[in-house]
């Protein structure tokens, strides 16, 4: 339960990220400007997954200049957005935020 706690709050082997960047405030800005890249890419909440204390946010995106799918998942907004524009800037798509 620790491990999946610390995993959560960006500790871990996952990158860390700034929870206190704003990026909550331009997620649909970001989803937009993906879509005008050719990228569909979506964010979702599972309320199981919240009930259950696990990271319950989701982003995926794929098509476009992406190669492969990515996938980030955090325990808030903030996190899991964070963790998207990492994994999208690491596939070569340079997200301006």
């Amino acid at each position: 339960m620790a491990k999946a706690m610390a995993m959560a709050k960006g500790m871990g082997r996952r990158p860390e990220v700034d929870l206190d960047s704003g990026i909550e405030d331009v997620t649909l800005s970001i989803l937009e400007w993906l879509g005008e890249q050719g990228v569909g890419a979506m964010i979702r909440v599972d309320a199981e997954r919240l009930r259950d204390g696990r990271p319950a946010w989701t982003f995926a995106a794929s098509g476009g200049p992406l190669n492969d799918v990515v996938r980030a998942d955090g325990a808030s907004v903030a996190e899991c957005m964070g963790r998207a524009v990492l994994g999208v800037r690491k596939a070569g798509l340079n997200v301006p935020f």
